[in-house]
C-alpha cells in the first residue's frame, strides 16, 4: 500500500471536519430563540372565551328546544287525549234504537261476526275504526275467509267517524240513502 497518497484523502477530510465544527458554532451563536409564549397565552385565553360563549349558546338552544317541545306536547296533548262525549239519547233519537258506545255494529255492513274479527284485530272503538285505512279493514275481512269477500268496507271508517263525532242524524240519513253501506 502506498502511503504517499494518504494526504490526498486526509487533508480534505480534516478540512471538512473543521469547517463543520466552525459552522455549527457559528450558526448556534447567531441564532435567536423566539419566545411565542405571550402569543400562545393570548390565543389560549381567546379560545377559552369562545368555548364559554359556545357553551352558553348551546345551553340557550337546549332551553329553547325544551320549551318548544313542551309547547308542542301541550298543543298536541289536549287534542290527543280529548275524548268526544257520547250522547246515548241523541243516538237513540236519530237511529231509532238504543245505541251502546263503541258498538261497531252501528256501522252498516258490520255484524256480530265482523265486529268480533275487528276486535281481534285491535279495532274496538269507533275512533279506532275511523282512523283505520280501508285496506286494513279489507285485510281483516280477508282473514275471515271466503264468506266475507262480499262485504265492502270502503265506507266503514267514514261511518265510524260520524258515530265517534256524534253526527247521528247525518249517519242515519247516509245509511238510508245507501244500499248496505255501499257508495
Amino acid at each position: 500500500m502506498d502511503f504517499s497518497n494518504i494526504w490526498c484523502w486526509l487533508i480534505p477530510l480534516l478540512t471538512g471536519l473543521i469547517c463543520g465544527i466552525i459552522g455549527y458554532y457559528w450558526g448556534k451563536g447567531s441564532s435567536t430563540t423566539i419566545d411565542n409564549s405571550a402569543d400562545l397565552k393570548v390565543l389560549q385565553d381567546k379560545n377559552a372565551r369562545l368555548q364559554a360563549d359556545l357553551d352558553a349558546c348551546n345551553g340557550k338552544l337546549k332551553v329553547a328546544a325544551a320549551g318548544a317541545a313542551a309547547a308542542t306536547v301541550a298543543a298536541v296533548a289536549p287534542a290527543v287525549e280529548r275524548e268526544l262525549p257520547f250522547d246515548a239519547e241523541a243516538a237513540k233519537l236519530a237511529m231509532g234504537k238504543a245505541i251502546k258506545k263503541d258498538d261497531l255494529k252501528v256501522v252498516e255492513g258490520i255484524g256480530p261476526k265482523i265486529e268480533e274479527m275487528f276486535h281481534a284485530g285491535g279495532i274496538k272503538t269507533w275512533k279506532a275504526l275511523s282512523e283505520t285505512a280501508v285496506a286494513r279493514c279489507q285485510e281483516i275481512l280477508d282473514g275471515g275467509g271466503e264468506r266475507y269477500k262480499v262485504h265492502d268496507p270502503a265506507s266503514w271508517p267514514m261511518q265510524a267517524k260520524m258515530c265517534y263525532e256524534g253526527k247521528w242524524a247525518e249517519l242515519a240519513k247516509w245509511q238510508d240513502e245507501h244500499d248496505h253501506g255501499k257508495l
